[in-house]
């Protein structure tokens, strides 16, 4: 590459890298994924190192990003919080290893091995063992206040645990959303029609961030502590001794963590951990290798950018590269527009995939996507892949853009922007797609279970008129289904079976089938115990609605408005007149509901049950369990790895029990 060549290669990639840091780091809305901003980070250096003359100490390659925002105030750590260099290659990383031994002169070195958190970087410092300030990593050197949400964050303790103190410590570490918390926001914004968060890192980002304190206390976040920052005077020689004072302490650490001499053993954690990390609650995207005495970090030191005794390698998002072959632009039950790429099939993480999401109009048109484009597709721990960008320099030339519909292509109808969403909309409730959605949607497993009442039958009841409404499932009878496509006699009367047997489902099922705004399907188990009744919850006031566990003010306001609707209030009123009689939680007979009024938490391996049998045994015996450890909580169940909560819980005085502990219990 020439000198003009690299140049404007140096200065494309350090606009688009700018433009990325924004996006990461101040908006929490990253449009790539981490392997292709690493990608980009990668050929600037490379390219920088080769044309010397060009380079700029100012150079995104170098940088660490800077994730301070207008509305907080800023505050100097005490000792620098510099960000990791990373690797994806065993290669690099055993280099890693010889360069940390070489600079030591020894034969094999001390590391510590823990995963790294996909969250957002957090010091918190505590003077005399109380909580002081927490602040974000800003641009290293300073970073932003945000003690203000951070009290929300239930495990962050207030003050730290026995009397071994020092005056003052910065303890860094990462705080995260759980994935059934994203999964739960997420739900609630698909049910309100709004467009999901990509990904929990960037949804903990956000509401960090936010300064409605009354919106960011809905959303639930959690911490983890590791890193040791500033501390006065000093108390541990290792990494390994810091963890262990940690949970002395009774902060919350990390699920596991390994010690390790030189690259065989580290790397054989590394590889532990990768087999580990789909079960632990947290979003894990890498392992990060410390060298674990405090004296040979100081020894190795650190650049401008990263310390040299630590490195985080990361485990790349599984990708493949195939043709868009078209886009297909779906309408859910909520009217909103979904491109979908039509992909020629590729074998990515162990399945075949022949389509991926394209999220919406404006994401379609900064990655500039085209029919016949060569495209990455990426699944990262995602259910459906997505299509991270074009391999531009394969691009067709007689290719041109690609026009979003500006008409409905299920009903013709205008498709509008509604104010505070992405994604365009048909705002005909009468859309075909609309309505097959809600039949779907009510007929499937997650809710009404409806056996053979799937997509391809749905499709002809509506396109036959049959049905147009919930309520219509239950006027259908032999004569309209025996008539369908691949129906015959048996499976026609099935399906009636299946139709019968549902209207006595549990009252939580047609809750969660009607489609309530951001009703998904834990919202409706705690409205069915609550109020027992479609008719009660109708009553319902907003005041009733919010004292109810995982009801915000905004889900309560989309329920009352959902049944003040006229024309849902009608579907309504024909199912029970067609014979709706949805059964209501049983209340434990006395003899059983020995645990009434006791909440558990769950954490760790079990024995011999599973999470889901414990949680329905103890429920079906009148106790509640929670997601998170308390002063309300009365027992924590442990099993095998317990981790953070079990440190919680002993540090507020929980009874922690055993599975057996819990079986004598009911016995």
């Amino acid at each position: 590459m020439n000198t003009n060549d690299a140049k404007e290669r140096i200065d494309d990639l350090r606009s688009e890298i700018k433009r990325h840091d924004e996006l990461y780091h101040r908006q929490a809305t990253p449009e790539i994924s981490d392997f292709e901003y690493d990608r980009l980070k990668r050929e600037l250096a490379d390219l920088e190192v080769a044309n010397p003359g060009l380079g700029s100490e100012a150079s995104p390659s170098m940088s660490v990003g800077d994730d301070r925002a207008s509305g907080f105030a800023s505050y100097t750590h005490r000792l620098p919080m510099q960000s990791l260099d990373n690797t994806y290659s065993k290669d690099e990383f055993f280099a890693f290893v010889e360069r940390v031994e070489k600079g030591l002169e020894v034969e094999k070195a001390a590391f510590l091995i823990e995963p790294k958190i996909d969250g957002v970087a957090v010091s918190v410092t505590y003077t005399n063992g109380k909580l002081e300030r927490a602040i974000t990593r800003g641009n290293g050197v300073e970073g932003d206040d945000i003690m203000a949400n951070a009290l929300f964050i239930e495990e962050l303790p207030r003050e730290l645990q026995g009397n071994h103190m020092p005056d003052t410590i910065e303890i860094r570490g990462e705080i995260y959303m759980l994935n059934e918390e994203f999964d739960r926001i997420n739900a609630a914004r698909k049910q309100a029609g709004l467009e999901a968060f990509m990904n929990p890192r960037s949804l903990a980002a956000g509401t960090v961030k936010m300064l409605d304190r009354s919106e960011a206390a809905k959303r639930k976040l959690n911490v983890v502590l590791y890193g040791l920052g500033f501390c006065q005077p000093r108390l541990v020689d290792s990494q390994g001794e810091f963890q262990e004072l940690l949970g002395k302490w009774g902060v919350p650490l990390v699920e596991k963590f390994w010690k390790a001499r030189g690259a065989n053993e580290a790397w054989a954690a590394i590889e532990e951990l990768d087999a580990l990390r789909e079960q632990f609650a947290y979003p894990t995207d890498g392992a990060v290798i410390k060298t674990d005495l405090l004296d040979h970090q100081a020894e190795l030191g650190a650049t401008s950018k990263a310390p040299r005794w630590a490195i985080a390698y990361k485990f790349a998002a599984e990708q493949a590269e195939t043709t868009l072959e078209g886009i297909t632009v779906q309408v859910g039950r909520t009217g909103a527009l979904t491109p979908v790429a039509e992909l020629k099939p590729v074998l990515l993480a162990g399945t075949t995939v022949s389509r991926a999401t394209l999220h919406n109009q404006e994401e379609m048109a900064r990655k500039d996507v085209r029919v016949g484009d060569s495209v990455i597709v990426e699944k990262a721990g995602e259910i459906i892949p997505a299509v991270v960008r074009v391999v531009l320099e394969k691009r067709p030339s007689d290719s041109g853009p690609y026009e979003f519909p500006q008409k409905c292509p299920e009903c013709s109808t205008t498709v509008k922007k509604v104010e505070g969403e992405v994604a365009l909309r048909c705002l005909n409730p009468n859309c075909p797609a609309q309505v097959r959605g809600r039949l779907e949607h009510f007929a499937s497993r997650q809710c009404m279970d409806i056996e053979g009442l799937g997509i391809a039958v749905v499709q002809q009841l509506v396109e036959r008129g049959l049905v147009s409404t919930i309520a219509d499932i239950y006027k259908l009878n032999f004569e309209d289904l025996v008539e369908l496509e691949k129906f015959a006699e048996k499976s026609a009367r099935n399906l009636l079976q299946a139709i019968e047997r549902s209207k006595s489902n549990e009252l939580w099922r047609l809750l969660h089938g009607l489609g309530i705004p951001q009703v998904g399907a834990a919202a409706a188990k705690d409205l069915a115990k609550a109020f027992r009744s479609v008719s009660a919850l109708r009553e319902a006031d907003l005041d009733t609605l919010v004292a109810i566990d995982g009801v915000g003010e905004k889900t309560a306001l989309g329920i009352i408005a959902y049944f003040e609707d006229t024309s849902n209030a009608s579907v309504i009123d024909q199912l029970f007149a067609l014979g709706m009689n949805p059964l209501a939680p049983e209340k434990p007979a006395a003899e059983d509901a020995i645990l009434v009024g006791k909440t558990f938490v769950i954490t760790g391996t079990l024995p011999s049950m599973k999470r889901d049998q414990a949680k329905a045994l103890i429920e079906s015996k009148g106790g509640k369990v929670s997601g998170s450890v308390s002063k309300k909580t009365d027992y924590l169940l442990a099993g095998e790895s317990a981790g953070s909560k079990l440190a919680k819980a002993e540090k507020l005085g929980v009874e922690v029990i055993s599975e057996e502990d819990l079986l004598e219990m009911l016995s």
